[in-house]
């Protein structure tokens, strides 16, 4: 088990430790509600995209594709909307826009499970469906700048990594139980600067 995660940090092919990488980077500067987080999360997505579709988590690679369009939305969104402000505050949803969002999360994550089970050769296609469709949610949640974003990449953080751990990808379970940490200091550090009275 250790020696898997050793092996992966130490031995794992470069676009592995590209992933790494350009993973932590962009969550730490995205952390920092720095601008440089959508560039970097561009090239991120890329690599992330291609490293998915050879373990076959098709649901996966497919959605860094969401994710590029939603980053390169994000970082034009958060230059409009600051305005002569030095940045885009951080808001939260309404409580009521949040169940219709976990309500439609779930519905879509039974049908896009449903189809990858009949149609590929997925090899969890519940978790690859949950994974993807609330990994959907918390980016454009995050591209519009919402606290709400951090506690949805708690969740889809912690399901990844049960599953890859149970899957045998010991050194991609932890990579992902990095990027739960930084959820968690992410979350934080948002909450500390969010504006309640424009929360929406």
């Amino acid at each position: 088990m250790f020696d898997n995660i050793l092996t992966g940090l130490t031995g794992a092919p470069w676009l592995d430790q590209a992933n790494l990488v350009l993973g932590i980077v962009g969550v730490v500067l995205m952390i920092r509600r720095s601008l440089w987080a959508f560039p970097v999360g561009l090239v991120a997505v890329t690599v992330q995209g291609i490293l998915f579709y050879r373990y076959r988590f098709y649901a996966d690679a497919a959605l860094q594709v969401f994710f590029f369009v939603a980053l390169a939305y994000g970082w034009y969104y958060w230059l409009r909307g600051k305005g002569s402000a030095s940045e885009l505050p951080v808001t939260v949803l309404a409580w009521r826009r949040r169940a219709v969002l976990v309500g439609a999360g779930l519905l879509a994550t039974g049908a896009w499970a449903a189809y990858l089970h009949r149609h590929t050769d997925a090899i969890m296609p519940v978790r690859d469906a949950f994974i993807a469709v609330f990994s959907v949610i918390g980016q454009v949640l995050q591209a519009r700048k919402k606290l709400d974003n951090w506690p949805c990449w708690l969740v889809v953080n912690g399901v990844a990594v049960s599953s890859y751990w149970l899957a045998g990808l010991h050194y991609t379970a932890f990579l992902y139980a990095v990027y739960f940490a930084l959820a968690v200091i992410g979350w934080r550090a948002w909450a500390r600067v969010h504006q309640p009275a424009v929360a929406r």
